[in-house]
Formats: structure tokens, sequence, C-alpha cells
């Protein structure tokens, strides 16, 4: 399967791909708020342990057919409890969806040397489509912000803010690690991150 397969009827991000072909099979990867689960099932067959969560048990159940290895949770992230209490992922998705209050959560779920990979709308895209919403739009280098400013050692990888085309929208994107020891001198010389 190739990063262009079509998975529940939608191709994988080209930034999910991009921040995932690298890694070692066998990861630990959380996308939540998964829908239809075109990553998740791209990264269940690049041999990752998948873990998806989403509210719409219709979709889950269509998921867990086609993606029998993946751990499926229905819950509904923002009015009830957060399901993931305690647990870390090596990799978190999160994909077309913003909710502010649990942005803490999601970083939380990131362990120690572990991919934050989150691609969604941002202002503008009222312009243009859904969402139109701004409390569904990022602000002009909210993403960004939120990484920085949630302490214990973050590093960006990459980050875009701008428009993408077919179909016209507005996004923010970013790729960070979780460093379990910033600042560290490594005597094997500095980390590598593929890019």
């Amino acid at each position: 399967m190739t990063a262009a397969s079509l998975h529940g009827g939608l191709m994988a991000s080209p930034w999910v791909v991009r921040w995932t072909r690298a890694l070692p099979a066998g990861r630990r990867v959380l996308d939540l708020a998964c829908g239809s689960g075109r990553h998740l099932r791209w990264l269940a067959a690049q041999g990752q342990h998948v873990t998806g969560v989403d509210r719409d048990a219709a979709a889950l159940e269509d998921l867990a057919a086609a993606c029998p290895q993946a751990e499926l949770i229905t819950a509904d992230i923002e009015s009830g409890p957060w399901p993931l209490e305690g647990r870390t992922f090596d990799v978190v998705i999160v994909t077309n969806y913003l909710w502010r209050p649990l942005l803490p959560a999601i970083l939380d779920c990131v362990a120690p040397d572990g991919r934050l990979i989150y691609e969604t709308f941002a202002l503008g895209n009222q312009t243009v489509g859904k969402p139109s919403n701004p409390d569904f739009l990022l602000r002009p280098g909210e993403l960004l912000d939120a990484v920085r400013g949630a302490g214990g050692g973050w590093r960006v990888l990459g980050y875009e803010d701008g428009t993408l085309e077919t179909p016209l929208r507005f996004v923010q994107r970013i790729a960070a690690v979780h460093e379990a020891n910033p600042g560290a001198a490594a005597s094997a010389g500095p980390p590598r991150y593929p890019l």
C-alpha cells in the first residue's frame, strides 16, 4: 500500500505521510478524532500499533471491519471524560479537528521522544468554505504557540501556516518531538530527525 492509497474514500494527508513514513514498525500511534480512519489505516499498513478515538460509533464500526487490529474507542472527548488518562503514544495524530480545551491533554499523550503531528483549519478558511466558525479555526501561530508553551522540551521539526489547493483551504500544521532530555549533551552528536 502506498502513501497515495485511498483509505475510506480519502487519501492520507501528505503531511501525516511525510512525518510518519520513516517510523520503524511497532510504534504506538493514536489517531484522535479519527473519523473513517484514513490515517489509522495508512499507519496500520506500515506495521504500527494503532488506536483510534472518535464519537461516531458507526464510523468506528466500519473501521473495525476494515482494520481489525486497531484499538478503537468510542468517546465524546468534548463533553465526556478523557478516555486516554495516563496513556502515552509514540505518535499522536490530529487532523481536521480543533477543541482548544483538549490541547494540553493531547500534548500530554505524546510519550517522551514521541511525535505530535497536527493539521487543521485556520482563520481565513471561512472565506472559502467550512468550517467557518472561528471556534474551529486556529488563529495565526496558535498551534506553534501551543506546542512551544507546553513546556517539557518540545522541538518543532516542521510548521506551516497558509493555504492548500484542491480543495482550497487555510490550514496550520505542525510536526514536533517531545524530547526526553532537551538540551542534554549527547556524546554521539545531536539527535537526528528525518525530514
